[in-house]
């Protein structure tokens, strides 16, 4: 964490408000919070859980962990709305433009979420925990979308 009386850089800040929306998360398996932002200023949040108004993985229980799928396995088989593509939908749900936004997100987009990312012209995306998705990686490099590593220790 920051000391006394020193002001976060603006990567940190806005990466500490992603820890935060995280918290929300209904997930089992990883609590994932993301955060879109454009000129310093927020334009929308989201965490992963199920879809609004659905019962929460955390009520009902992780088919994928049930089955011990492993991880970024059987996606189709889970009842969560990644964190990324739920500040995606708030976003276009309440009208806000997010072309050249920057994401801040606890984990790496997974090659989905990458994709939706480069169709809506994210420009960079910041990250603590890298998620193992080559073709994610390929496509991003490809796309010019700008991936950023952000230790922990820079919070």
């Amino acid at each position: 964490m920051m000391t006394q009386g020193k002001r976060p850089s603006w990567d940190s800040y806005f990466m500490q408000l992603a820890q935060v929306v995280a918290g929300r998360s209904t997930c089992l398996r990883r609590q994932v919070g993301a955060v879109m932002v454009k000129d310093r200023q927020i334009l929308s949040t989201g965490y992963n859980g199920s879809p609004s108004g659905l019962i929460h993985c955390d009520e009902i229980g992780c088919l994928r962990q049930s089955l011990n799928v492993r991880s970024g396995e059987r996606m189709e088989i889970c009842r969560a709305v990644h964190a990324e593509q739920n500040a995606l939908i708030q976003a276009a749900k309440h009208g806000v433009a997010i072309a050249g936004a920057d994401l801040y997100s606890t984990h790496q987009p997974c090659v989905q979420c990458t994709k939706m990312l480069i169709n809506v012209g994210i420009r960079r995306v910041v990250y603590i925990h890298p998620y193992p998705d080559t073709l994610a990686d390929v496509m991003a490099r490809e796309a010019d979308l700008e991936l950023i590593l952000f230790g922990e220790e820079d919070l």
